[in-house]
């Protein structure tokens, strides 16, 4: 990563992670999204073609993952409430 993106990053006040090889608890918070993703919404559906299973679950990240589903590591907001946090005070 580049050191101006670290410096960024540091600025606004995010977090980084990088996980480590062979470390499986660095992986954890993509492993809960992979979960809820099939439980929620893979699991339930019969997609006729890629495209289709694309779109939905495109669809199910933007609308209720990111705009509805409250995140624990996130304070219980959703990410795009952090995000648009986060671009505020970017901007300020």
């Amino acid at each position: 990563m580049s050191a101006q993106f670290d410096e960024y990053t540091r600025r606004i006040g995010v977090r980084r992670s990088v996980g480590r090889t062979g470390i499986c608890y660095d992986n954890a918070w993509a492993e809960s999204f992979n979960a809820a993703l099939k439980v929620e919404r893979v699991h339930r559906t019969v997609y006729p073609t890629r495209e289709h299973a694309y779109r939905d679950v495109t669809s199910w990240i933007e609308l209720r993952s990111n705009q509805r589903r409250l995140h624990s590591a996130l304070g219980y907001r959703t990410p795009h409430e952090v995000e648009s946090e986060l671009m505020q005070a970017a901007a300020a």
